[in-house]
């Protein structure tokens, strides 16, 4: 049985001036509902709130305040999953308004929440109709026009498919509507082998996305075994060819999953609060992944943070260079200030300082290596 997480860019849901493209809304739920028919479990990841409430209200261009942003998408949420709602149900697909927020995915508890939730509509066979809940965010409102909401949702299903439908073709090597000697990327198997591509941050005047945040998108589900396709989502056919196998848009491959569905949550989902430097002894046991980092690895701790905030780990700068490299990510046991105690420190002086610390700054069971 196949399990497909599609997500539907702004650009795709409606037209430049904020009204739905219902026929392309149709197409894409009659594939979908012969998906769904056929045994498969299809997810929805949605854009186009914000733009249906900007055509409601008659705004003129999309709105740049945070508050202004929210209440457009007050006014279009609702309004756009009743499309999505009848146009399954003629299909007789029953659907599920589900409204997300990057908190939802970012804490443990909601995130497993979540997957309750989702995991128990599809086995009740109803296709959940997904949106970052943009009236309660405020950063997450430009998170990559649900770009990257939809690779979290595909990684925390374990979805076989993830398929993000835009406006142009797929992947090129510069802007096709920019440059007219852009070729498209038919396969991507190598994510190295993008950097000298110019994958730029244009997007549409009604969404926040680009193709910068697809490909991201895509490298987050491939790391976790999900196979990836950009295709052009207002072409007949496209999407229909995508689920055949066939030969459309741009198709990353997946990639042997390295990290449990816990690690795979704390390196694409928690945000980090703080980094810590360490020493080059810490960076030999870190990078190997089998051991914990200490506090005697420690040189310096950067932000403000809590116990149990995920922080970075990196290497400590050479002299006149301005940061090391990243080497990984985890859940750190001590707060920033706690840590400034005891950095440099090995177990028995930490001790003598804060008695009822861990020994580990960061364990190696909640730490993830890049």
């Amino acid at each position: 049985m196949k399990r497909v997480v599609v997500k539907l860019g702004s650009s795709v849901v409606a037209d430049s001036d904020g009204e739905p493209r219902v026929d392309v809304l149709a197409r894409v739920c009659e594939v979908l509902a012969g998906l769904h028919r056929d045994g498969g479990e299809v997810i929805v990841v949605t854009s186009g709130a914000i733009a249906r409430g900007m055509r409601v209200m008659d705004l003129p261009q999309r709105p740049s305040t945070i508050g202004e942003l929210q209440a457009a998408s007050a006014v279009g949420q609702g309004k756009l999953y009743r499309i999505y709602d009848e146009l399954l149900r003629e299909r007789d697909v029953t659907s599920a308004q589900v409204l997300l927020t990057f908190f939802d995915m970012s804490a443990r508890t909601h995130y497993l929440n979540a997957r309750q939730t989702l995991s128990t509509l599809l086995e009740w066979r109803v296709l959940p109709v997904i949106n970052e809940n943009d009236t309660t965010a405020t950063d997450e409102i430009s998170f990559g026009d649900n770009d990257f909401l939809a690779a979290q949702v595909a990684v925390l299903l374990a979805a076989d498919e993830l398929i993000l439908m835009t406006d142009i073709d797929g992947l090129f090597t510069a802007d096709p509507r920019l440059n007219p000697a852009a070729r498209i990327v038919s396969e991507v198997s190598d994510f190295t082998a993008l950097d000298d591509l110019e994958v730029g941050h244009t997007t549409s005047p009604l969404g926040s996305g680009g193709m910068r945040s697809k490909v991201v998108a895509a490298e987050m589900a491939t790391a976790a075994g999900i196979s990836t396709v950009i295709c052009n989502g207002l072409r007949e056919g496209a999407l229909a060819a995508v689920l055949a196998g066939d030969r459309e848009g741009t198709r990353f491959a997946a990639r042997e999953a390295r990290y449990s569905s816990f690690k795979l949550w704390l390196k694409y989902a928690k945000p980090s609060r703080g980094t810590l430097l360490i020493d080059a002894g810490a960076v030999r046991a870190v990078r190997d992944g089998s051991a914990s980092l200490l506090p005697v690895g420690v040189v310096e701790v950067l932000g403000e943070f809590d116990a149990g905030d995920a922080v970075e780990i990196a290497e400590s700068p050479a002299a006149g260079e301005e940061q090391g490299r990243t080497l990984a990510k985890g859940i750190c046991n001590y707060s920033a200030a706690e840590l400034r105690q005891v950095l440099g420190l090995k177990s028995s002086a930490v001790q003598a300082i804060l008695p009822r610390a861990t020994d580990e700054a960061v364990h190696r069971d909640y730490l993830v290596v890049d």
